[in-house]
């Protein structure tokens, strides 16, 4: 047996976490990984105390026909991203990786390009972390350095989706 790399290995991980997800759109999973350690995960999921999409049996932005990456005022669900920084203090998370697994619910495919969205940016930049790592395929990945984010500020040109 091959011995999985480290990085895919975490990926590995962040995916079995998106399993926990609740959207009936897309599912995220996320670990924040610092000096080789977890420090926190996320999935997609409505509020604490709050009924999910897939107990709800509807997205609304699927019934508003909402493109990807646009309105997320109006979907129900905290992102991984975000899930997983805040159950994580600032200090743990300081020049660490996140490591983020999206797929298809119903489908089983990987999210085609996959980034995080522009909340989620300013979320992880504000939290210190210094790069996201993405699954593009089974045994393929994209490293986006943080410093990205901040340069390339799409915010200013009202550029929308990912």
């Amino acid at each position: 047996m091959e011995r999985v790399d480290k990085i895919n290995y975490y990926l590995d991980i962040a995916e079995s976490v998106l399993e926990r997800g609740t959207c009936l759109r897309r599912n995220f999973g996320a670990i924040i990984v610092n000096n080789d350690e977890i420090i926190s995960t996320g999935y997609v999921g409505a509020p604490r105390g709050r009924e999910n999409c897939c107990d709800l049996k509807y997205c609304n932005r699927e019934k508003l026909n909402i493109p990807r990456g646009e309105r997320y005022e109006l979907c129900r669900s905290v992102h991984a991203e975000q899930n997983a920084i805040i159950s994580a203090d600032r200090k743990s998370m300081l020049d660490s990786t996140l490591y983020l697994v999206g797929k298809n619910y119903g489908e089983n495919t990987y999210v085609e390009n996959a980034r995080p969205c522009s909340l989620c940016k300013k979320m992880i930049i504000n939290a210190g972390i210094k790069e996201v790592i993405v699954r593009d395929t089974k045994h393929k990945y994209t490293i986006i350095k943080v410093e990205d984010f901040i340069n390339n500020d799409e915010s200013l040109e009202g550029v929308l989706g990912y």
